[in-house]
């Protein structure tokens, strides 16, 4: 069976990205399909909610973009993680760990 998808908790998308892009430099549409992958398809990411969250993390400087050719050789923007965007990563990965033990640790409480 599917896993259901779900809404994206404020904040979440920045994660995804910079966790999708851990591996290597993606395009748009390889970034959306990498961070479905990576959560089963919890989380299915529009391109009116991706773009626009691409657009800020290059203005943050945790991406770089550069243009090239797509796999069907279309022009297409790519995205790979700075350093910064790196140390971003490991950062907001700590404190989802942190909420999301806390989360788990108040659901089991009786």
């Amino acid at each position: 069976m599917p896993a259901k998808q779900a809404n994206l908790l404020q904040g979440t998308l920045d994660l995804l990205i910079l966790k999708a892009l851990a591996t290597g430099e993606l395009h748009g549409l390889g970034i959306s399909r990498r961070i479905e992958q990576i959560t089963r398809g919890t989380f299915v990411v529009k391109p009116g909610s991706l773009f626009p969250a691409l657009h800020r993390l290059e203005e943050a400087g945790w991406l770089s973009g550069f243009w090239g050719d797509s796999e069907n050789h279309r022009r297409a923007k790519y995205y790979r993680l700075t350093k910064a965007g790196g140390g971003q990563l490991e950062r907001e990965t700590e404190e989802w760990t942190r909420v999301a033990s806390a989360m788990t640790h108040a659901l089991k409480a009786t």
